[in-house]
């Protein structure tokens, strides 16, 4: 096997959008008398639009700014990226003060209280007070981690370098690497002489750079390829090789567990360098304490027992990304073409009959009959019969549902809550108690 096509693309940090709503963030839906619309203020703060110009407002009424930006994120904690035309950016706070003017080709949010600016092809740092910390002078800058920041620094127009920097513009380490990463425990990945290794904050080269690839040290463990075998093997942070140069592929990390590929099979490897669970087809992270597994064309999910909890003889046709995988303690399942739900100890609770669903959130699901959709709650009654041409799941207490190719907005309880003029009132929802 080569190593284009050795996967080692780790999703170290796995948000599901089956289960990720919000992320934490506080929400509220409100009237607006003056636009006949509902607005959203997330974290009590609402995007306004005047003039196809943006800005943003308080649940109080108060203005943070004006609308006069041509584009704006959303907030991010406290700062959000504002944008006056396509290549021209800034950063206000939650005052709506412009703590980066919108002068910049590109910005990123702060990492350790700076924010990297980019103008006319040059990365420097401005910190949260609007101060300009390093001036824009590095063709690429990575985000400070560990009070250090990878720099790319042109030698002359035939060489470059990566090393580098603390927060006062140091370079800390020479700019003496083909390639570097940023520290993550104590350690940075960097390559030399087309080869990877590994660095502490002195330089000090921990991991000798003779690997084909390293991955960055994450929860104490990291992987190296090596050059002969073109296979990885896992590490620990002491530099110790806990496994062989057996893996081929490296799928995902979640809760304590890789999913590794292995003479064709997909298996699960602890931190500690043991596996578990057996040798599948295919394989899924964990997830609440729950993975699918595949053989034989056929899926199952397994529990972190290695208990089959769902017997691997259920369909997945592809079009749903969150089959298999809890949501609100409900995992989307097929069989023969069709469509239903079990629970954490596989016993469906909602029959295999649907021709599609979306997953369970906010304790309502999406399903489709005969080309028609309509509700089920989380027991499988009907509480919205098939009367929509189109609809999804709810997130933040929003669903959005389409009728003769009209789009409108409802709430949890089956209300319509935008767009409402003509909105069938044949449609009602029932609950049973």
């Amino acid at each position: 096997m080569r190593l284009s096509t050795l996967v080692l693309s780790l999703f170290l940090t796995v948000t599901l959008c089956a289960t990720a709503q919000n992320n934490g963030e506080k929400v509220k839906y409100v009237d607006d008398e003056d636009c006949g619309c509902e607005l959203v203020f997330i974290d009590g703060i609402q995007t306004t639009e005047r003039n196809k110009l943006f800005g943003f407002k308080r649940e109080d009424g108060t203005v943070i700014c004006e609308p006069k930006y041509m584009y704006v994120d959303r907030f991010h904690g406290d700062y959000c990226k504002v944008y006056t035309s396509d290549t021209t950016c800034g950063m206000i706070d939650r005052n709506g003060r412009e703590i980066v003017p919108p002068v910049y080709n590109a910005i990123r949010y702060p990492s350790e209280g700076l924010i990297a600016v980019g103008r006319n092809g040059m990365w420097g740092f401005i910190d949260t007070a609007g101060r300009t910390v390093i001036k824009p002078q590095y063709r690429t800058v990575s985000d400070f981690k560990e009070g250090l920041a990878v720099v790319l620094i042109d030698f002359d127009s035939f060489s470059i370098g990566y090393g580098y920097i603390d927060t006062t513009n140091t370079l800390v380490i020479p700019a003496i690497y083909e390639y570097a990463e940023t520290f993550n425990e104590g350690y940075a990945v960097v390559v030399a002489y087309e080869r990877y290794g590994m660095i502490d904050h002195n330089n000090r080269e921990v991991l000798p750079c003779k690997y084909l690839r390293v991955t960055s040290m994450m929860n104490g463990c990291f992987f190296a390829v090596d050059e002969l075998e073109e296979r990885a093997a896992l590490f620990n942070n002491k530099f110790k090789r806990l496994t062989g140069f057996v893996y081929s592929s490296i799928n995902g990390y979640n809760e304590d567990y890789y999913v590794v590929g292995r003479d064709g099979k997909k298996t699960f490897l602890g931190r500690n360098g043991k596996e578990y669970f057996g040798m599948y087809d295919n394989a899924g992270i964990f997830y609440d304490g729950y993975a699918k597994v595949s053989n034989g064309g056929k899926w199952g999910i397994i529990n972190k027992r290695g208990k089959i909890i769902l017997p691997i003889e259920y369909d997945d046709g592809g079009m749903h990304s969150t089959s298999y995988t809890f949501s609100e303690n409900l995992a989307l399942v097929e069989k023969d073409g069709k469509i239903g739900f079990v629970n954490k100890h596989g016993k469906i609770v909602i029959p295999i009959e649907y021709e599609s669903a979306h997953h369970c959130t906010e304790g309502l699901i999406p399903v489709k009959k005969n080309g028609m959709w309509g509700y089920v709650d989380k027991g499988g009654h009907m509480v919205c019969d098939f009367l929509y041409d189109a609809a999804t799941h709810f997130t933040w207490g929003r669903a959005t549902v389409a009728v003769g190719g009209t789009s409108y907005r409802i709430n949890p309880d089956g209300e319509c809550v935008k767009a409402c003029k003509t909105y069938p009132k044949y449609i009602k929802w029932n609950f049973k108690n």
